[in-house]
């Protein structure tokens, strides 16, 4: 395999052959972000791609899931996304999944029918950044696109069968928009209805805007018990079916993890005894 700069995947594909369609963000300008910044970005040339599938084939007995980086490899022409998943198909029959960061501009990039082949040649999961719903922490992390526009590319997902895992970023408004964050992102969410929900807590990364804004004395970070506060305004505003939430990475400071809308009193009163006990992660422990 070869891969260039840092890689980056969710959580859940830790297990996963991971591979490189594209190097890079083509966006990247997110103010909280720091993942892709050393490159520059590009789609990488289909054959190379499939060599390196060719290669983990020969070392690796078996790969039940795989997935294409970097930051929006949905991002390759549907026909060349067909090549690969078919090729996937031919020498991994044992794969059972196959997933795919995506923004929400590839996402509406692609028409429904697009969506809708790749689903029917393998493609199983998307992965999609929303951060927020307030608009204007959206805009003052220069994420690129609005509420409107991600609840359109969730939809759309949701409507071609491909499942769909969204995150949000706790803390992201810092002091000041608690509450906005907590609930205007609860409102995307019920809007999408996504399969699964990713709660993540900001952590600063050097040389990003927002580090810069914090170390300047313009962004105030949430304490413990303020991202416990705003998390529980997020899932009392929950209204949705059958959604996997997950807020159990190596940044949260308590682990949570459920199915909404079932779980949602349970996790509450789980907020409520961390709350009430004030036992949180060390920050020393906590990392991406």
């Amino acid at each position: 395999m070869r891969y260039e700069g840092r890689v980056f995947r969710p959580p859940s594909e830790a297990r996963s052959l991971i591979v490189q369609a594209t190097i890079g963000c083509n966006h990247n300008k997110c103010t909280f972000c720091s993942m892709y910044k050393e490159k520059k970005f590009r789609i990488r040339k289909l054959d190379e791609i499939l060599e390196d599938l060719n290669s983990a084939r020969e070392y690796y007995k078996s790969i039940k899931r795989i997935f294409l980086a970097d930051g929006d490899a949905l991002i390759l022409k549907t026909d060349d996304l067909l090549i690969i998943l078919q090729h996937i198909k031919s020498i991994f029959p044992e794969c059972e999944r196959l997933g795919i960061y995506a923004t929400p501009k590839d996402i509406l990039n692609k028409s429904l029918n697009d969506l809708k082949v790749l689903k029917d040649n393998g493609l199983g999961i998307m992965y999609m950044g929303v951060e927020s719903g307030n608009e204007h922490i959206l805009n003052k992390i220069n994420k690129g696109v609005d509420r409107k526009t991600m609840i359109k590319a969730g939809k759309k997902v949701k409507e071609s069968g491909i499942k769909l895992s969204v995150t949000l970023i706790s803390g992201l408004g810092g002091k000041d928009y608690i509450k906005e964050h907590a609930m205007d992102s609860a409102k995307v969410i019920n809007e999408i209805n996504p399969d699964y929900v990713g709660l993540l807590t900001l952590m600063m990364e050097e040389d990003t805007e927002l580090y810069n804004d914090y170390i300047e004395g313009n962004f105030e970070l949430l304490s413990p018990e303020e991202v416990m506060i705003e998390t529980k305004f997020f899932i009392e505003s929950l209204n949705v079916k059958n959604c996997v939430f997950r807020s159990n990475h190596a940044s949260n400071y308590i682990s949570l993890k459920g199915t909404l809308n079932d779980d949602k009193d349970r996790l509450l009163n789980e907020i409520d005894e961390a709350l009430k006990e004030d036992i949180y992660k060390p920050e020393g422990l906590r990392g991406l």
